[in-house]
């Protein structure tokens, strides 16, 4: 990224041009002899064309290199060949002065300067001697001149240097925004990839479980009761095709076909009389009316932890009555999932994925969950969200 000072280096470049035009027009103007007229204006010729071959890049580049000290003693040396030739030369100290600070570092670039400017008063000694009555003037506008061109360069080289910091800076800044988007990138993949894991887990893996318990069932009763067969046939094909419905909104990233075919109070009520079809499991279900307005995504929450619940105590429970209870509360909705099974150690780790996943669901809607349970105490599951 171009610095500010790069950006405004037209500005010296039209101080260089008019300080070379004014100095050679006066030169060409002054009352002097032909020869040290000729001297001068080379001279001040060289410093141009030095300035376009190699000078202004090498101000650009900032380098304090030994290139950039060899076109410094050739700056000195034209600079001081047409003071030498012709005093009116000394006007081209305003084009100098700053390009030395410009190509050396302060304490350098002060040292040259300072005996640049004392050429003119040289100059001036070695033309009348110390008689000289320009010196009156001279010497104590050379000493303004070397105070002023210090603090002069000092400022310009303190401008240069903030802006080259400041450009840095702002690199800096850019490749930290570059950082952050590309770990954004990664957070976001992630979180996505564990939507997808807990909704995955929370749709289709139970319903192919359950598809998987009705087939069981089935081939233990293919003999001996063909009318169960076909009960459990045609609850297996219900669960396809709502799997299939579940695995296209998810595709389409709509809402759970649950929920897009009623609203959240029939979807639990469908559970429980799914889960009381398919096993032999006493269901009761008590949902509040009317319900609270919910967003989507807090409604998604509650069925989802509705359909864990359920497919936890299909699995591991051993249970012989459940009650599910969808009520409204002041500030929200709970829901209630009660059985009466063998229970777990909520101190004992578990490698599975449902209650990890529903309790990092509940937290993402700004609600909690309590789990409740002990060996042969049966299991509850509560959990509350905000409206």
């Amino acid at each position: 990224m171009t610095d500010a000072w790069q950006r405004s280096f037209w500005f010296w470049e039209v101080l260089f041009a008019v300080a070379y035009v004014a100095t050679a027009l006066l030169v060409l103007f002054d009352d002097v002899t032909t020869a040290p007229k000729v001297v001068a204006e080379t001279a001040l010729a060289v410093l141009a064309l030095s300035y376009l071959v190699a000078g202004r890049r090498l101000v650009k580049r900032e380098d304090n290199s030994l290139p950039a000290r060899v076109y410094t003693g050739v700056l000195v040396a034209a600079a001081g060949t047409a003071i030498f030739a012709d005093t009116t030369s000394s006007f081209v100290l305003f084009m100098v002065c700053p390009l030395l600070f410009m190509l050396l570092d302060v304490r350098s670039a002060s040292v040259v300067t300072t005996v640049v400017i004392v050429l003119d008063p040289i100059s001036a000694v070695v033309r009348g001697g110390w008689g000289n009555p320009s010196l009156s003037i001279l010497l104590p506008m050379t000493a303004i001149l070397i105070v002023f061109s210090a603090l002069a360069g000092k400022f310009t080289t303190d401008i240069i240097k903030q802006s080259t910091e400041r450009a840095e800076l702002i690199r800096k800044l850019e490749d930290s925004q570059a950082e952050v988007s590309r770990l954004s990138r990664e957070a976001g993949t992630a979180a996505e990839r564990e939507r997808l894991a807990r909704e995955i887990h929370d749709t289709l893996a139970q319903g192919f479980t359950s598809i998987v318990t009705l087939t069981q069932a089935m081939e233990s009763e293919l003999d001996t009761d063909p009318d169960a067969v076909r009960r459990h046939l045609a609850l297996a094909g219900r669960t396809a095709r709502e799997n299939l419905a579940e695995a296209r909104a998810m595709v389409a990233a709509l809402a759970p076909s649950e929920l897009s075919a009623g609203s959240l109070a029939e979807a639990v009520q469908r559970q429980a009389s799914r889960l009381s079809d398919e096993t032999e499991l006493t269901v009761e279900c008590e949902v509040d009316s009317p319900m609270p307005v919910l967003a989507t995504a807090t409604e998604v929450v509650l069925l989802r932890a509705t359909q864990e619940a359920l497919t936890n105590v299909r699995k591991h429970a051993k249970a012989t009555t459940v009650l599910i209870r969808l009520s409204a509360v002041d500030c929200g909705v709970r829901l209630l999932v009660r059985d009466d099974g063998a229970g777990f150690s909520l101190a004992k780790p578990t490698d599975g994925f449902g209650l990890r996943g529903m309790r990092s669901r509940v937290e993402q809607v700004g609600g909690r969950l309590n789990v409740r349970s002990g060996l042969g105490d049966g299991t509850e599951l509560e959990l509350e969200v905000p409206a």
